[in-house]
């Protein structure tokens, strides 16, 4: 079964996304906390290591999609063939 480039890239941004919001929790830490006094929430963290996140998203996200991509050639799940449309 080939999978295009563009369905490629769709799936690796689906995974790049689910990947973000289970990294992003890591690492927070609201244990000793002063209440803020400019205005900001309460529940914001004072450092929240996007760039850092961001990176580790990416390669976690190239990792899983490299063995789902894999799953997919070696047809070690077998997925239903769905009929082309084109005519």
């Amino acid at each position: 079964m080939f999978v295009g480039p563009i369905t490629l890239f769709a799936i690796y941004i689906i995974i790049w996304w689910l990947v973000l919001f289970t990294i992003l929790p890591l690492g927070m830490n609201q244990g000793a906390q002063e209440r803020p006094t400019d205005g900001s929430d309460w529940g914001a963290p004072a450092r929240t290591n996007l760039k850092k996140k961001f990176i580790t998203t990416t390669w976690v996200a190239a990792i899983v999609w490299l063995i789902l991509v894999l799953v997919i050639q070696f047809q070690l799940i077998p997925l239903p063939d769905i009929p082309s449309t084109r005519t």
